[in-house]
């Protein structure tokens, strides 16, 4: 059996690839483990329509009865939204498709994927990074690896600010992964504009991004890069406030024995509770922002 065999690209996204169309990748654990029903499938639709009103057409991936699918349908994203889901990263492939189930892909998994349809701009909230304690866990999000390894533009607000983020940064210099400020210096936190890191570059145009982006493909170079794209001034959350409450979840986790890929699912749960809901709003608000502005530069990117 060939890759092929095994993904399924929905008519609509396979032809606008085919006539060099922009299209722009959107995960699904976002859906099956980052908000609760109905919001996370409301969460998924509106990412859909907004990069559809920037002029790109959006394909949201996952596994699913074990195939790959590239463009899922409103019923598929109900059904990850509804139902109990795996969490699919690269290593989780290989068994959900050979058992025939369901799964909702990464990061790391939604770069291999939309790397093979042939789509190189993907969407999403933030990426995995290295994790706090690190040096003693190892723990370290399989994102950054493939990030290295497959060349799909990641537009993101950073990587979530419950990770170390300054380790995460060296992590991506180590591995030779540009980080592209979208009209910044500093590399975003996630929930806030800044994190006290810098971002490689900073690019203030959808059109100079967009021309990094073939520069990097048509060399051919091994890897993806970032395009760090700061949530909305209106919607962050205050440095101080989110930083004292991520360091309460982390304590409880600590506590609780939570690690490895239940982590993030957890934290991201827990701030949900202890922020009284501000995370939530200032999640869904970045991920819309991120989708938009993916979908503006693979219109550009389909000029070039």
């Amino acid at each position: 059996m060939m890759i092929g065999d095994y993904l399924e690209i929905s008519q609509e996204v396979k032809e606008t690839l085919q006539g060099g169309g922009p299209v722009v990748a959107l995960e699904s654990t976002i859906i099956s483990h980052g908000f609760d029903y109905p919001e996370n499938m409301e969460c998924a639709i509106e990412c859909e329509q907004r990069i559809r009103a920037n002029g790109a057409i959006p394909a949201t991936i996952a596994i699913i009865n074990g195939k790959i699918k590239i463009g899922l349908s409103n019923p598929e994203i109900e059904y990850l939204a509804t139902e109990k889901i795996i969490k699919c990263s690269r290593r989780d492939v290989a068994y959900v498709l050979s058992q025939g189930l369901s799964g909702a892909s990464t990061v790391a998994a939604t770069m291999m994927f939309a790397d093979m349809a042939g789509i190189k701009v993907f969407a999403t909230g933030g990426t995995g990074g290295v994790h706090r304690g690190a040096q003693e866990t190892f723990d370290i999000s399989a994102d950054l690896e493939e990030l290295a390894n497959t060349n799909v533009a990641v537009v993101c607000a950073g990587c979530k600010s419950i990770l170390d983020i300054p380790l995460t940064r060296e992590y991506l210099e180590t591995a030779g992964v540009p980080v592209v400020g979208y009209d910044t210096d500093d590399f975003p936190g996630f929930y806030t504009r800044v994190s006290g890191t810098k971002v490689d570059y900073n690019i203030n145009s959808i059109a100079g991004l967009a021309k990094m982006v073939k520069a990097h493909n048509d060399l051919g170079l091994k890897g993806g890069m970032i395009i760090a794209n700061p949530i909305p001034a209106q919607y962050e959350v205050d440095y101080g406030y989110i930083t004292e409450k991520v360091e309460a979840a982390l304590k409880e986790a600590e506590r609780e024995g939570i690690y490895g890929k239940d982590t993030t699912p957890f934290l991201l749960g827990k701030l949900k509770s202890i922020t009284e809901g501000k995370s939530v709003i200032a999640n869904k608000a970045l991920v819309y922002n991120n989708s938009e502005v993916a979908a503006k530069i693979a219109c550009e990117l389909s000029k070039l």
